[in-house]
């Protein structure tokens, strides 16, 4: 509570702030923590669960949103949270769970009127290719870039994700519009 807090009060309300609590407790410590949370302002909790009962009863007892699914693979496995209206925004990721995948899942998320939400911790090309997954689905919400990372990760990459104003400025280049740099990646070889 007081990290959010200090949070709130440094950016105000033009900034949107969301926690990913992740596995790191149980349904009565997400409540207790969604709970303490609620007075923040905050879009979306993420909290990740395999027990979409477990999941549902949390989101009925929290007034914040709840984002969920980037654990889960398939649509099979997010048939159930859909079924049951678990969460609010579904979570997926594009590379885990392959383009056309999530685009499955995207699609089921759109019958029970769920947005979605990627989740995208890789590196540049993980970017452009949710970039294009959210350009083609119509229940996108927002989309997740990670920012922090080793200093060298823009020479991986033949493009850098542009962003303008809070946008992802989509490039007119040919496939994803970003490719690997091979021969960058070979300076940084995989620990053995």
């Amino acid at each position: 509570e007081q990290w959010v807090g200090n949070l709130r009060s440094a950016v105000g309300n033009k900034i949107d702030i969301i926690l990913d609590l992740n596995f790191n407790f149980k349904t009565e410590g997400y409540i207790k923590i969604g709970r303490m949370l609620e007075k923040y302002n905050l879009p979306w909790l993420e909290i990740d669960s395999y027990d979409p009962d477990a999941l549902r009863q949390i989101k009925d007892s929290i007034k914040i949103p709840v984002c969920s699914g980037e654990n889960l693979y398939g649509a099979r496995q997010y048939k159930p949270f859909f079924e049951r209206h678990a969460m609010d925004l579904a979570s997926t990721d594009i590379i885990w769970n392959g383009f056309m995948g999530s685009k499955k899942i995207a699609d089921m998320a759109e019958i029970y009127e769920m947005n979605v939400v990627p989740h995208n911790y890789n590196g540049h090309l993980s970017t452009f290719i949710s970039a294009q997954f959210c350009a083609s689905i119509p229940n996108f919400r927002i989309m997740e870039i990670d920012v922090d990372d080793v200093p060298w990760r823009d020479e991986l990459f033949t493009e850098k994700p542009r962003v303008e104003k809070g946008e992802l400025i989509l490039g007119n280049k040919p496939g994803w519009g970003c490719d690997v740099n091979e021969k960058a990646l070979k300076k940084h070889p995989w620990p053995r």
